[in-house]
């Protein structure tokens, strides 16, 4: 690996809730998760976090979640399939007319918090992601955890699923995040964080909370992206770190979805036309 996006979840306030200069962060990272109004953000928000992205030269993309605002987007919803692939096209919709205001467009799409989490398993909203990105935009990358359902729907698709390494969370020993609640859910320290970025980007791999290597990369590719969130503690300083570990290691950072960061299975898929 030479070269990988690193992206943050910007945009997560309302109202008056929320950060109101998330520059410091935007100034560190390459792409910007800016929530799409179901789990944060509003009108105003979603204005402002893409103006501020696009000045910086920081892709925007679509961090689409559950109707669900009182929980951020954590809990899991039991939503019907149709109405989530639905829900999923409202926000992207609704992100690529501030993007495209401020001179820029959605460039990716990702899930949060629960969503993300539920889609590695849950074969109905694995699907509607899917469904959703490949309806608005098949050439759209995907970012997500390979060996998960979402994945192999994504490749059955003929969508573009990029790897997505988390360097301030914890991992199971099955590769998937430990859930917030649990011991060892957060990295805190930028020194740490600095490790596990180049780990993750030279050789595919992470420690797990027991101890175990685990690989997180697909069989037959790199890690693309990594994230660092934004309501981590220390996130900017933990996002300076990364950068400087990577470059002290000749890996450069950039946007998502270069032609060279598509697994072989996805390349040879036949491209369609974007439908709007």
């Amino acid at each position: 690996m030479t070269a990988l996006a690193i992206n943050t979840d910007v945009g997560e306030g309302f109202g008056v809730w929320g950060p109101a200069d998330e520059g410091d962060l935007l100034d560190q990272v390459t792409a910007a998760n800016v929530a799409c109004g179901f789990h944060a953000g509003d009108p105003d928000i979603l204005r402002r976090t893409c103006e501020a992205s696009a000045a910086r030269g920081v892709a925007i993309g679509a961090q689409v979640s559950y109707r669900d605002l009182a929980g951020f987007g954590r809990r899991f919803i039991d939503v019907p399939t149709a109405t989530l692939v639905n829900e999923l096209l409202y926000q992207i919709g609704a992100l690529e007319v501030f993007a495209r205001l401020a001179g820029s467009r959605v460039s990716y799409v990702k899930a949060h918090g629960a969503l993300y989490n539920a889609a590695a398993h849950h074969t109905g909203h694995a699907a509607a992601i899917v469904e959703a990105v490949t309806l608005y935009d098949r050439e759209l990358p995907l970012l997500c955890q390979p060996r998960t359902v979402l994945w192999e729907h994504a490749v059955r698709a003929g969508c573009r699923p990029l790897a997505e390494g988390f360097v301030d969370r914890g991992y199971t020993d099955e590769g998937l995040l430990v859930p917030r609640s649990a011991p060892g859910a957060l990295v805190t320290d930028p020194a740490e964080a600095a490790r596990r970025a180049l780990r993750m980007a030279e050789s595919g791999t992470v420690t797990s909370v027991s101890g175990r290597t685990v690989r997180i990369a697909p069989d037959d590719g790199d890690v693309s992206a990594l994230c660092v969130h934004s309501d981590t503690p220390g996130a900017v300083a933990i996002t300076a770190a990364v950068r400087a570990s990577l470059s002290s290691g000749g890996i450069t950072v950039s946007t998502p979805g270069a032609l060279s960061e598509v697994p072989p299975a996805v390349l040879a898929t036949e491209r369609s036309e974007v439908r709007r």
